[in-house]
């Protein structure tokens, strides 16, 4: 079940909302909050359910112990390693045997073992709950249903943001739901529908079209069809991950939740380092407190410290997938951040900063979209007029032409353009009575007009509002 669906949106989050709002107390509300979100998450296979129910009492329990006990660092070893044990076993188990065979021959056959949806990020959440508790930062919770609820949240335990403990832990025993709290949430996961439903699945659909997984299709494609098609693909993804943490934070602010921000603006970044600064922050943030620090980050030399910057950048494309092009993608990554800290420094010109971090950021994607190595280097060569059928050629021309408008507008939505003209309108609606029916009617039907653009899109392509502004 996934949020862009007329089921989940008409069915399984309105049947919840219903329920959820007429439970007479809080202990019922979370209640109904896990009941659904095991729901949602046994609807992607019963038996992840049970991963997800073993996982939490393992951080459960060790958690109590770490707090109970003398032997917090140890029970805190066993439960963080049995966490990232089960983690690696479905996550890495088909790459390495993958690699092991390629390189000598054995086994000859392993059984596959199916990928776990939202495990990466309910892990890292139950991992950091752990080392929290050890820290004392947060305490351990007594109840096995209350962190088995905090762990299956369905806002949020497939696609992130990865939620702390401590973000959450007042909200779950004491949490109030006020008006402007419901409209925010219901405004901001519209919004978050919106870029999923009409922007991404559009720009996702040019960019397959542009770009076939093979590598026949790549070689008959032009280099300006490559760049396009990638252009796509990088306002897809951003559109794509943003949109679902978007719809996250809506759902949470519906019934009191407030997660943090998870994108901001990253595709207006200045740097490589600013763009991880503001690309998925639940991430880079968790790679910072749990593995970048506790190494030692930049403390103890230069030496240390380009050692703990290779550990988080292989975990962080390790991370991503099981395939050699994420770890490559995290090691690119690397390798900038650190050309930025020793070499260019404040080398490039202010104008020139966007463009490069640009560039950096549509080379990523190439190297992320890729997990097939000889389809990759087809296309890195292509992008240069290598190995492809010319510079030019119509079908890309065509695609440009006809999707126009859609890719200024997929353009725009990754900006703080929109942002900044409502924080205008809400900073004048008080002075100036034209401006305040503006914000007001546009408050209004903003999320009206994407829940129902949305809807059209989901029923079917021939509804795309984007169709009618074909050239």
């Amino acid at each position: 079940m996934v949020f862009s669906s007329l089921f989940f949106l008409f069915g399984f989050l309105s049947v919840h909302l219903v329920c959820y709002f007429f439970a007479p107390t809080m202990r019922w509300k979370n209640i109904v909050l896990l009941v659904f979100s095991i729901i949602f998450y046994t609807w992607g296979g019963p038996q992840f359910t049970l991963l997800l129910l073993l996982q939490t009492a393992i951080s459960w329990f060790f958690a109590l112990m770490v707090e109970k006990t003398e032997h917090e660092k140890l029970y805190l070893t066993l439960g963080c390693s049995l966490l990232l044990l089960i983690l690696g076993i479905f996550k890495y188990t088909n790459f390495f045997m993958e690699n092991l065979h390629a390189l000598f021959g054995v086994p000859e056959s392993w059984p596959t073992i199916v990928l776990p949806i939202g495990i990466s990020f309910y892990t890292f959440q139950l991992l950091s709950y752990l080392v929290d508790v050890y820290r004392k930062e947060v305490p351990a919770q007594q109840k096995y249903w209350k962190l088995l609820l905090y762990s299956s949240l369905f806002h949020q335990c497939i696609a992130g943001p990865i939620v702390r403990y401590e973000t959450v832990r007042n909200e779950i025993e004491n949490r109030k739901v006020v008006l402007d709290d419901v409209f925010y949430g219901v405004r901001r996961f519209c919004i978050g529908l919106a870029k999923k439903a009409i922007l991404a699945n559009a720009c996702a659909s040019i960019a397959d079209t542009l770009i076939p997984l093979n590598l026949d299709g790549i070689h008959s494609q032009s280099a300006f069809g490559l760049w396009i098609g990638m252009l796509c693909f990088m306002l897809q993804i951003y559109l794509d991950f943003s949109a679902y943490s978007d719809m996250a934070i809506g759902m949470g602010r519906m019934v009191g939740f407030h997660y943090l921000e998870n994108f901001n603006y990253p595709y207006q970044a200045i740097s490589v380092q600013d763009f991880w600064r503001r690309w998925h922050i639940s991430l880079s943030t968790f790679f910072r407190d749990y593995v970048y620090i506790p190494l030692g980050g930049n403390r103890h030399g230069t030496w240390k410290y380009v050692r703990n910057m290779c550990i988080v950048w292989f975990l962080t494309g390790m991370w991503h997938g099981a395939s050699w092009n994420y770890i490559f993608w995290g090691l690119y990554y690397l390798a900038f951040l650190l050309l930025e800290k020793f070499v260019i420094k404040d080398k490039i010109p202010s104008k020139f900063k966007h463009l490069y971090t640009l560039l950096v950021i549509f080379f990523g994607w190439v190297i992320f979209k890729f997990e097939d190595l000889s389809q990759l280097g087809a296309v890195l060569l292509g992008l240069f007029g290598i190995g492809v059928n010319g510079f030019f050629g119509m079908e890309a021309s065509t695609q440009l032409l006809s999707n126009l408008f859609l890719i200024l507008i997929s353009c725009l939505a990754c900006t703080r353009i929109s942002k900044n003209v409502h924080a205008l309108m809400k900073k004048y609606s008080s002075q100036n009575q034209v401006v305040f029916w503006l914000y007001t009617v546009s408050d209004a039907i903003v999320p009206i007009l994407c829940l129902f653009f949305s809807v059209l899109a989901l029923i079917g392509d021939s509804y795309n509002p984007f169709l009618y502004f074909q050239f």
